[in-house]
């Protein structure tokens, strides 16, 4: 049963695949907060971590991890983001295919596709996600709370939100050709007029 699920102790197929995959994954430590629970006695502490990872290739997550100790609170963090990632369309491996709004609680990001040589403008959490997901031009602004589990639940959900040209094409029942053409940049490189 916990082979099937993946969850096993090394045990069954596909150990060498995953540990070459886990290798290529990098991870960033977004924030450690001490965390207090009262109990009879008095007071017990921890740590809380808040850990982004990603393949930089289009593949990222983010998990939360609590322990007595930090080591072990980074550890659960960056289990539970390896756990949860989720793959976003990149326009030439680069940046995204369009502009893109999230929120989650109090916390708004907006994030806008960039030209070559923009490079990530991001301030904190945001620019921990860019950066293990491979994105190199980007302009994002976060409006709100400056929360970082807001902050990254809300970019997430902005990337989520994108859509490759070939996946609108397949939904719609058109080419690549007809989506790609209608971009004002878009048009002149594919020699097809924007009335089309």
């Amino acid at each position: 049963m916990a082979d099937e699920q993946g969850r096993g102790r090394g045990r069954g197929r596909g150990r060498n695949d995953r540990q070459e995959e886990q290798s290529e994954i990098v991870d960033k430590l977004v924030g450690i907060n001490r965390v207090a629970k009262t109990v009879k006695g008095g007071k017990n502490f921890g740590f809380a971590a808040l850990v982004v990872v990603g393949d930089q290739k289009g593949r990222a997550g983010f998990g939360k991890g609590k322990a007595r100790e930090v080591p072990e609170a980074i550890r659960k963090a960056t289990e539970d983001a390896k756990r949860n990632m989720v793959r976003v369309p990149l326009r030439e491996g680069r940046t995204l295919h369009h502009d893109g709004k999230g929120r989650w609680g109090a916390g708004k990001v907006v994030l806008r596709a960039a030209p070559p040589g923009t490079g990530v403008i991001a301030g904190g959490p945001m620019r921990a996600v860019m950066e293990v997901l491979g994105i190199h031009d980007v302009v994002a602004k976060s409006v709100g709370s400056s929360n970082p589990y807001n902050m990254v639940r809300a970019t997430f959900q902005a990337l989520v939100g994108q859509a490759s040209p070939r996946s609108v094409a397949s939904k719609r029942g058109l080419k690549v050709q007809d989506i790609v053409g209608r971009r004002t940049d878009g048009a002149s490189e594919t020699g097809i007029s924007e009335s089309a």
